[in-house]
């Protein structure tokens, strides 16, 4: 989007002008979060894909935002992104 500008050719008896817009594509879920089950004591680990690489990506448990600690983890390799919660209880349900 920061390359939408007016370009021009210019051969010094004349010019060119063009005006190139960039619009940005939306980012979309190509896999979406799956249900998941697991003993207590566990970890699991949940995962989505998204459309566009590196984009950035908030987990959340209802309205809490989840940061990385030794409870949580959170990995981004180009279009998956994943959490890994660890020693899951019935509270992380």
């Amino acid at each position: 989007k920061s390359d939408s500008d007016t370009y021009t050719c210019d051969i010094g008896d004349a010019q060119s002008r063009a005006k190139l817009v960039v619009q940005e594509v939306p980012v979309l879920f190509k896999q979406e979060l799956q249900n998941e089950e697991a003993k207590e004591g566990k970890q699991v680990k949940l995962c989505c894909e998204l459309s566009k690489p590196d984009t950035p990506v908030k987990w959340m448990k209802g309205d809490t935002v989840l940061y990385a600690s030794e409870k949580y983890e959170l990995k981004q390799c180009g279009t998956v992104a994943e959490l890994i919660i660890r020693d899951v209880k019935s509270i992380d349900s």
